[in-house]
Parts: C-alpha cells; sequence; structure tokens
C-alpha cells in the first residue's frame, strides 16, 4: 500500500551562537509519517532526566559533500512511462529542498553500465583501432533517455554535483583478460578527458571523475597498482593540461576491505597522490566489514574526503525479492549512514535512484560481467502499467540526510549510548545545529542535550527523527 506523502516547511531562526531557542522535530516512522515537522520544542535550562544524547559543538570532524543516488538509461526509462505531470513531479520530491529530498551529490557513468538498458554495450569509441578518437560521441547520453537528458531534466528542480566512474575503456583498448593494455593508457587518458569536455560543452559539468568502477575484481582487471601509473604519468598530466575543473578520484573499490587493502597502492605513491582529491568506496557487505576500514582509510589520508559512493540490494549479492517494499527497511540503511558519517565519510550514494516494479531494466553483457538475472532494489519504484510511484524505506531515511543535512555541514560530537538507537550531529551552513537519529527499537522520550539547554524529543518506533536546534 502506498503511503500518501506531505512534505512540511518550516521558518528557520538564526540566532547568536550557542544560543539554542527551540528545537524543531522532523518524523518518519512505520506507522505512516513521512518527513512530517512536529510542533516547536522550547529548549530548557538545567539537567535532563532519563535517556540523554549529548552534542559537543567544540569537537568538529569532516565537511559533508552531500548525499544522493545514481543516474541509469533504465531510471529515466521508467519515469518515462508517467504521465508528463507525475514525471516532474516525482524528479521534484527527490531534488527539490523545500518541497523534497534535495539530493546533492549524484553519480552518473560514464557510457555503459549494468543498468544502461537502451539499447546494447556502449561506450564513447567502439570504432576498432580508432588511435586519435575520430568517432568518439556522446550521442546515445543525448536521446530521450540518455544521461545527459537526465541529468538536465533533474536540474529543473534542484542543484547537486556529480561524481562519474567507468567500469570499462572501449573493448580495443583491452587485452584478452579485460585489462586496459599499457599501449592505450595515454589514449584513454584523452578518452576520459573528451568525455569531461563534451559533457561541458552540454552544459552538464563533471565534479569528480574516478577512472575506474571496482577495478581488478569486477570489472576492467587493471590492477591498482597500475591505475597509480596511469594517474601519475597520463590521467594527471592530461586533465592539467586541458584545464578541466573536475577533481579526480582514485578509483571505486568494490567494498571497503578491499578499498583498505588496494587503494594505498595508489594513495602511498606521491606522484599519483598529488592529482587526488577524493577516496571512494563501495558499501557492500557492511553488515560483516562494518565501517572500520571505511574508518581506518580516512585516519591514514585524514586530507581527502571520503565517500561511500555506491551500495544497494542485488539478486546477484542478496537473497531476496527485487525490488524491497515497506518502510521498516530503511532502518538498515539509516544505521549504514550514521555508522559511515561517524566514521568519516563526507559524502554517501545509493546506487539506482529509479527501477521498475521488478527492479529493472537491466543492460545484458556478460562478458562485460553484466548477468541475465540482475534485479535491484532502487530508491524508487515506478509501476508505469499503473502509474504509481512508491517512496522505499531507503529513499526516505536517506532524504532526512540530504534534506537537512547540506554540503558545507561539519560533523560534530554526539554521545549517548541507548539501545536501538544510533545517532550523528552536524553544524550546519547558517548557524543551526542538526541532530539526526535513528531509532530502531520502541517508542521512546529522549532529552537532546547542548552546551546548558537541552529538549524532550520523542521518537517513534522505527523511526528516522531529524532534531533541528535553532
Amino acid at each position: 500500500m502506498l503511503v500518501a506523502v506531505m512534505w512540511r516547511s518550516f521558518a528557520i531562526v538564526i540566532l547568536p551562537a550557542l544560543a539554542w531557542a527551540q528545537a524543531t522535530v522532523i518524523v518518519s516512522s512505520q506507522a505512516g509519517d513521512r518527513m512530517r515537522a512536529l510542533p516547536p520544542v522550547p529548549m530548557q535550562t538545567g539537567a535532563p532526566s532519563g535517556d540523554v544524547i549529548r552534542i559537543d559543538p567544540a569537537q568538529r570532524f569532516q565537511t559533508i559533500d552531500g548525499f544522493g543516488a545514481t543516474f541509469t538509461e533504465a531510471g529515466l526509462m521508467v519515469l518515462n512511462r508517467l504521465p508528463k505531470d507525475k514525471q516532474e513531479e516525482t524528479l521534484r520530491r527527490i531534488f527539490n529542498q523545500g518541497g523534497g529530498a534535495g539530493f546533492t551529490l549524484m553519480k552518473s557513468p560514464a557510457a555503459a553500465f549494468d543498468f544502461a538498458a537502451d539499447g546494447g554495450w556502449y561506450t564513447y569509441d567502439d570504432a576498432p583501432g580508432d588511435l586519435n578518437l575520430k568517432h568518439f560521441s556522446i550521442a546515445r547520453d543525448l536521446k530521450p533517455n540518455g544521461l545527459i537528458t537526465y541529468i538536465k531534466r533533474a536540474r529543473r528542480h534542484g542543484d547537486f554535483r556529480i561524481h562519474s566512474t567507468t567500469d570499462y575503456p572501449p573493448d580495443w583498448m583491452l587485452d584478452a583478460n579485460m585489462s586496459l593494455k599499457p599501449e592505450h593508457y595515454e589514449r584513454f587518458a584523452r578518452y576520459l578527458v573528451r568525455y569531461l569536455q563534451e559533457y561541458e560543452k552540454q552544459g552538464v559539468n563533471i565534479d569528480y571523475l574516478a577512472p575506474f568502477n571496482e577495478p581488478e575484481f569486477i570489472y576492467c582487471k587493471i590492477k591498482y597498482a597500475d591505475i597509480a601509473d596511469l594517474i601519475k604519468h597520463h590521467l594527471g598530466p592530461e586533465m592539467r593540461r586541458a584545464g578541466v575543473t573536475t577533481k579526480l578520484q582514485v578509483c571505486e573499490s568494490h567494498n571497503r576491505r578491499v578499498g583498505l587493502e588496494n587503494l594505498t597502492k595508489i594513495l602511498d605513491d606521491p606522484g599519483a597522490r598529488q592529482y587526488i582529491g577524493t577516496i571512494t568506496v563501495h558499501g557492500y557487505d557492511w553488515e560483516h566489514q562494518t565501517s572500520q576500514p571505511l574508518k581506518r582509510l580516512h585516519e591514514r589520508y585524514p586530507d581527502l574526503p571520503i565517500w561511500q559512493s555506491e551500495v544497494c540490494y542485488a539478486k546477484v549479492i542478496d537473497n531476496r525479492p527485487m525490488p524491497v517494499r515497506g518502510f521498516g527497511d530503511g532502518d538498515r540503511w539509516g544505521r549504514m549512514i550514521v555508522s559511515d558519517l561517524a566514521a568519516g565519510a563526507s559524502g554517501w550514494i545509493y546506487w539506482n535512484l529509479i527501477l521498475d516494479e521488478k527492479g529493472g531494466p537491466w543492460l545484458i553483457s556478460e562478458e562485460h560481467g553484466d548477468p541475465k538475472d540482475n534485479p535491484q532494489h532502487p530508491l524508487v519504484i515506478v509501476d508505469g502499467a499503473k502509474g504509481e510511484v512508491e517512496y522505499t524505506g531507503a529513499f526516505w531515511y536517506l532524504a532526512h540526510f540530504s534534506k537537512f543535512v547540506r554540503p558545507g555541514a561539519v560533523r560534530i560530537a554526539s554521545s549517548g549510548e541507548l539501545p536501538g538507537v544510533s545517532h550523528v550531529a552536524f553544524s550546519a551552513p547558517g548557524g543551526s545545529t542538526v541532530l539526526e537519529i535513528v531509532n530502531s527499537g520502541q517508542a521512546r522520550r529522549i532529552a537532546v542535550r547542548i552546551a546548558g539547554s537541552y529538549a524532550h524529543v520523542t521518537l517513534p518506533a522505527r523511526s528516522m527523527v531529524t532534531v533541528r536546534l535553532n
């Protein structure tokens, strides 16, 4: 059953530093609340009793880059099955900050990947042996279901930065093991820069670029140590010569353990390190690996922002029906987001933004690692035949972060070990303080304490709660 959605706005009062007059509480819950703003709660002085979460603005940690998901051809194909007004309403609820989730950090892959579903496998130059890249073209991305089209439509409703990556170079640059041939390193560097330049000509700036998605073990079989050579001798210098503003990322490891074991081969190379602006790792197998490998990477390279840049449910990984219905599933994602942010993450990106009621459509290209049976779980489920849009639990939990923890916010300390409760706090642009709370258990009443003031807050059962101190 679909839950009626109502977004509520509320006034923000900017007060002098360390003066908090009231707490605004915004709730999404198993009971049916969706971003419901409760009446403001006045701050009190003194010492509260019972369970307390304490916020310490003096302890400051990483700056936040944003939250979001991924543009895919599959998503736009599904969205386009809806009536025009419903298409725009869906995009507004995702990207508009005032009337929606306000996503601020999006992924847009370069060329084909498993949900490039509006045709067969493609890269931007599939002419064999085109050494001078004369046949380079982004024409597919300009089509009605293309990524540039998707990005421009989303931008009518909100503002966001874009991170990009690629599964494979053109096939003719690969060896028999599906790895990039060394003689094509310079050519692949020019290929990627050309991609950035052609998108810019279309009015779309790629803000961040990771040259490979899940390399060595999953997709392109280039080794991490060889990526260091590619970056320091070819891609980094080529981007610098071209004068592109895009920030270079290392590559995207397919989980945190693999990232901890392998990204060092690039980041500890001074020649490669000079070009790197961000570390990106995926969140698969989080229950077993936890956020500790991400934390260790952040501690080893504290000058580089680190992101969780892809995660989802997928049939090839998770033994459950796809997509996953129901608000309650959001609890898992909420706990993961809190855990990653507490470990030092500056950005958090889910995989598919929109898919259909069957978890598709998807691209089949088994030679590139894209299987025949590959349903996955999106943030938004669109049933085109019924004209219905369902915002999943994962969407609502992530929306609390994207809407209220904007780019430029700084994580600050929060403490208080409460069973079944996870929390993380931020100093937000404009002077307010934001506390994000995931309550995985029964309803409970807590106190949120900051300096000499506190406010009592009720956490509904199985809920995501934002507390904004103004």
